[in-house]
């Protein structure tokens, strides 16, 4: 058993079993919870002074050997990536054979681009390969049709109340909600559901109606980031694909080119991990453009959207 194995939270110093109880029900379980965290925040939770908070940190990154991996250990880690499929060759060849895990993906286009059905489709899908996995819907536009996941899979060949009985759907009533929920998926982690898909559909509408004015955009932009954090480390403790739809906004100062930009700013292009611009094309199909990716070419590819999923236009 390795260090990281053996430890425990009341392993760290100054942490009872008093003190464990009150940093669980703020949301540090775990050794990484505590090793990210700001000592503010950790003495505020723990209710402990900053000097043990400080220790208990230190303790916890120790504990973590959290330091410099070679690029051949991060070449091996890449190896546990699951791709997943949509069913339309044209989407899968752009992104390299599917949605990644580990990862954010971001589409954002106006309505009626495929944003929501996209994630819908993928809900589905993840269970193509793994009848035992799970998708999270965090939805937070009352967007969310079981009837819609019924049709896709039923085009995927799957049993459609056993896929509907696998995809965990939550409605947000507000931007606190929405971050809430989110963190709850690391304890049905732990509660042993396999979850492989985050879908957060649409992750910018709440914070967008809150958040009103130019006075209100640090104040919004700070939450958000946060809120991208969770999700980031979601995917990547877990091994889970996070995909987030977000609205656009029209730019009247652009006379060339496409108007229209992503809401949320640099806060979430930079924090989303592939990002794909979704619009209308000729004769009822849409595009999907690749426009941000780490390893990946921008590249177009049209599809259209059918009863039974997604295909090749």
């Amino acid at each position: 058993m390795t260090k990281e194995e053996s430890m425990d939270v009341t392993d760290l110093p100054g942490v009872g079993a008093a003190t464990a109880d009150k940093l669980a029900a703020a949301g540090y379980s775990d050794l990484l919870s505590i090793a990210v965290s700001s000592i503010s925040q950790l003495a505020d939770a723990a209710g402990v002074s900053e000097s043990v908070a400080r220790k208990m940190i230190q303790a916890s990154r120790d504990g973590l050997n959290m330091g410099f991996q070679t690029g051949a250990d991060l070449l091996k880690k890449r190896d546990t990536i699951v791709k997943l499929k949509t069913g339309c060759s044209n989407f899968d060849t752009m992104l390299e054979g599917g949605f990644e895990t580990g990862a954010i993906t971001e589409c954002f286009g106006q309505y009626g681009s495929g944003k929501t059905q996209i994630g819908h489709l993928l809900a589905v899908m993840c269970q193509k390969d793994d009848p035992d996995a799970v998708a999270v819907y965090i939805d937070t536009e009352n967007t969310f049709r079981p009837e819609r996941i019924v049709q896709f899979a039923k085009g995927a060949g799957l049993d459609p109340e056993q896929v509907l009985g696998n995809v965990k759907v939550a409605r947000a009533f507000n931007s606190d909600h929405q971050m809430l929920l989110s963190e709850k998926v690391a304890d049905l982690v732990k509660e042993g559901m396999k979850v492989k898909l985050v879908v957060i559909d649409s992750l910018t509408a709440h914070f967008r109606a809150e958040f009103v004015g130019r006075g209100t955009l640090a104040e919004r932009q700070q939450k958000l980031n946060k809120h991208m954090h969770t999700l980031a480390m979601l995917a990547d403790k877990f091994n889970l694909c996070v995909y987030v739809t977000n609205q656009v906004m029209a730019k009247p100062d652009q006379f060339f080119g496409d108007p229209t930009e992503a809401i949320g700013g640099h806060i979430v292009g930079h924090n989303s991990t592939f990002r794909i611009y979704l619009r209308k094309g000729k004769k009822n199909t849409r595009v999907a453009k690749l426009v941000d990716s780490p390893n990946l070419p921008d590249t177009e590819c049209i599809f259209n959207i059918t009863e039974a999923g997604i295909e090749d236009a």
